[in-house]
């Protein structure tokens, strides 16, 4: 009992003098959302006048519009957003200004809407939120009249903490923020840095913003004095209906493309677009673009926009959007997301999960989609589709797993088959590829001579994606051209084979360990091929594209020399006077294989004059 008698309860307090110190520096990582959260709020307060509105406790006149107005004064240094809204009395505005963090949006919610009320569109922080102002003020002033007919107040809060209640003689219903811009804010009263913040955040809000910049008197005189000019109507800086919250129904292609151009500024035309309209349980709305792209590497740079109820909390946000979708471009809408939402909330959240999910299979069936339904336009875009499609399931197995059936590959002459279709009635489950249509032109004409289709694979992406389709494919081999002699290249017949051949070619080479073989070739006209192990030069490849590859020696390749070549018979014979011929057998060889190098061309040139001369 004695030591019950000593036990000490209570409530730990924060005194603002320490707390305000915190907020203007640590409140967001971001200081320009300062003014995303103010307007935010002026859009709480609207959005709660008109669901009393509609609820019959408020009733609005025809004529009148809501608004919110964002005033720039740089001469008085300061920065006002006005709203028209549900505004607050004395007893509001002291409960909800003066007791840091307290959302008015909860309270709001539970007297009028009821506990389990859902889809009431409140933003939600008139606490936190509300603060943020403080980061680029030194003093805030907020007047404000409610809609219940009660008598209109001002508060005035340093960034000390200090702050005054007073009566106000404001006429109008609704709520000024004004806020006296500090020194550490001076940024913030240039008209271009506010309006590209408000473009930046404020673009798609539900209720119409104006921006109003406070001119010197005699700059005002001399405007109102040009009778010439007629007035402008002033147009709001937003777009209170964005494409993505409409019906896909109701939106044309044109709506489409306009909004892509107005949006990420690319005038190049998107290749095609999702619409996502998902209902209850996940309740998110969006649009994902596929941008067309100029190279591979672009495409890395995408912008996928994440809102909450029509006001924008990030870009490419990889808790919410797969991470291979980032390289798309749109927006994605979640009312569902906190505001001010936390990187270990997303990362833990099964709402979220969700979202993901279901953005990977509506992009899986729109590919699925126009490859079934519109297989010539589906193949005319895929040079540009490649790289997303290789990228996103080469990141994400089940992603592959859907689209599978609908991968393409193209061929040298221009066609385009799938996997299944290039296999289609064959025992040999190898697909030829090429790289390099010139380079490698010999190759290929060889092989397509015997009937067989060669795909063309020129992007340093399609390494890895290969292997990712052999290792689904267990049975599937791709090869490339100059990799390896092709049975249908061979024909029967008694090998000729030298050692003294295989002595001359390793000495010409400069290699005293190349792997010399002997095989009959149907192109009796062919001296010798070099081939390169597909394995050795595609591990080659990729540390190369991953930078390591400095100290990583290139595979030298395999001579194999036709022995039903007259040349290569002739040349057994011809001892150590085969040597020149050698030499140009062995340039030839490595010139269809691969570029020569610039010693290795002069040498070839010299020898190949010098051989004119001695046949004239």
């Amino acid at each position: 009992m004695e030591q019950e008698k000593n036990v000490k309860k209570g409530g730990i307090s924060v005194e603002t003098e320490h707390i305000f110190p915190i907020i203007k520096k640590w409140l967001y990582s971001d200081k320009d959302i300062f003014l995303r959260e103010i307007v935010s709020n002026a859009c709480d307060a609207v959005t709660k006048l008109r669901r009393l509105a509609s609820l019959g406790h408020f009733e609005k006149k025809d004529e009148e519009k809501y608004r919110i107005d964002v005033t720039l004064d740089s001469d008085e240094r300061t920065i006002t957003v006005s709203d028209n809204g549900i505004g607050m009395n004395a007893d509001e505005l002291d409960k909800y200004l003066c007791s840091i963090a307290l959302s008015g949006a909860l309270d709001f919610i539970n007297k009028y809407e009821g506990e389990n009320s859902e889809n009431n569109g409140i933003i939600g922080h008139f606490g936190l939120g509300f603060y943020s102002s403080f980061m680029v003020s030194d003093k805030v002033t907020v007047e404000s009249k409610s809609y219940d007919g009660s008598g209109a107040v001002r508060w005035t809060c340093l960034d000390s903490g200090e702050y005054t209640l007073e009566q106000s003689n404001r006429q109008t219903r609704g709520t000024d923020v004004i806020m006296h811009i500090s020194e550490d804010g001076e940024e913030y009263l240039n008209e271009g840095r506010l309006r590209e913040i408000l473009e930046k955040y404020c673009s798609f809000m539900p209720v119409e913003i104006f921006f109003n910049v406070v001119k010197a008197d005699d700059e005002t005189l001399k405007k109102n004095n040009d009778e010439k000019k007629e007035p402008e109507e002033p147009k709001p800086v937003n777009d209170i209906n964005p494409l993505w919250m409409r019906n896909p129904s109701d939106c044309s292609d044109e709506d489409y493309r306009a909004f892509y151009r107005k949006v990420f500024r690319d005038y190049r035309e998107p290749l095609f677009w999702i619409h996502i309209n998902a209902d209850y349980p996940l309740n998110f709305k969006g649009i994902l673009y596929f941008p067309k792209i100029d190279n591979e590497y672009e495409s890395l740079e995408g912008q996928v926009k994440l809102f909450y109820n029509q006001v924008f909390v990030a870009d490419n946000i990889k808790e919410v959007i797969p991470e291979f979708l980032l390289m798309l471009r749109g927006v994605i809408d979640c009312p569902e997301l906190p505001l001010n939402v936390s990187r270990s909330y997303l990362q833990n959240s099964g709402y979220v999960a969700k979202i993901s999910k279901h953005i990977v299979k509506k992009v899986a069936d729109k590919l699925n989609s126009l490859f079934t339904n519109e297989r010539e336009n589906f193949e005319k875009l895929w040079r540009d589709l490649k790289i997303f499609v290789e990228y996103g399931s080469l990141r994400e197995a089940k992603f592959y797993d859907r689209i599978k059936e609908s991968v393409v590959y193209e061929l040298c002459d221009g066609k385009y088959k799938t996997l299944g279709e290039y296999l289609d009635g064959k025992d040999d489950k190898t697909v030829y590829y090429c790289n390099d249509k010139s380079e490698q032109a010999n190759y290929i004409s060889m092989l397509e001579a015997q009937g067989i289709e060669i795909i063309f694979l020129d992007r340093n992406l399609d390494n890895q994606f290969i292997s990712m389709v052999e290792r689904e494919n267990k049975d599937v081999k791709f090869l490339r051209v100059d990799a390896a002699v092709s049975d249908a290249l061979k024909e029967d017949g008694e090998k000729f084979s030298s050692d003294g051949l295989v002595e001359l070619f390793r000495k010409v080479s400069g290699n005293d360990k190349l792997e010399v073989t002997f095989e009959n070739l149907k192109d009796k006209a062919l001296p010798a091929l070099l081939t390169v192990s597909e394995e050795e030069r595609r591990f080659g490849e990729m540390m190369k594209m991953y930078g390591m590859g400095g100290d990583i020696k290139q595979p030298d390749g395999k001579l194999v020399l036709n022995s039903s070549c007259g040349v290569i018979r002739r040349l057994a014979d011809s001892g150590d006077d085969g040597t020149p011929v050698a030499r140009q057998i062995w340039s030839l060889a490595v010139m269809a294989q691969r570029k020569l190098t610039a010693d290795e061309l002069k040498e070839f040139l010299s020898r190949s004059y010098g051989m004119l001369d001695k046949l004239f």
